[in-house]
């Protein structure tokens, strides 16, 4: 199991001990996930949070109509898991599908507690976390009310430039709220424009 990339990571807010390292990998475990495969589904709980070692993710939810709802993508470094399902540990709202062949590693919820309590730096770790993506997420809300769409496109590409190389224009569009035949007249407008 490659845990570098999560102790480099978690390295970037807390120190570890060598035996906290050990003790830390011990408890985890790794999973590897083919393009199309599902981490979460929708109804199910997240049992599990996710740090990607490659690959890459969206986080999406089907509406009632059937139609795709993209809430954000995650590449290498970077978390996926429906939080509010982790911990509250009810059904989830959301989808976690791969869109590349995909490696994590997993903190399941029945032994993040007692990793909490053996090595208590790992809580300063998770509210970092969590701040970042509530954040994030407060971020989005506000571009969505105030920016138009071709402005919150350029906010994306210029955020997000490695994650628009590896995914579908529809689910750029999808992401942004907009339909791809618009997201294909916003990206004419620009290339006029430059």
């Amino acid at each position: 199991m490659n845990v570098e990339p999560l102790l480099v990571y978690i390295s970037e807010y807390v120190t570890l001990t060598e035996d906290e390292k050990t003790f830390l990998k011990s408890h985890l475990t790794s999973r590897k996930y083919l393009k199309g495969q599902y981490i979460l589904q929708q109804g199910d709980v997240s049992k599990t949070e996710c740090f990607i070692i490659s690959g890459c993710t969206k986080m999406f939810f089907v509406d009632d109509d059937g139609q795709e709802h993209i809430i954000n993508f995650s590449i290498k470094n970077w978390w996926t898991s429906d939080l509010g399902s982790f911990i509250s540990q009810t059904p989830s709202n959301f989808n976690v599908q791969c869109l590349e062949d995909t490696e994590i590693i997993q903190f399941h919820f029945n032994t993040i507690e007692m990793l909490f309590e053996k090595i208590p730096k790992l809580e300063r770790v998770f509210r970092k976390i969590i701040e970042k993506a509530l954040v994030a997420s407060q971020n989005r809300i506000v571009r969505n009310f105030s920016m138009s769409a071709k402005e919150r496109y350029l906010v994306f590409k210029q955020s997000y430039p490695e994650i628009e190389q590896r995914i579908p224009q529809y689910m750029v569009a999808s992401y942004l709220g907009i339909t791809k035949e618009f997201l294909s007249k916003i990206k004419s407008q620009i290339s006029l424009e430059h």
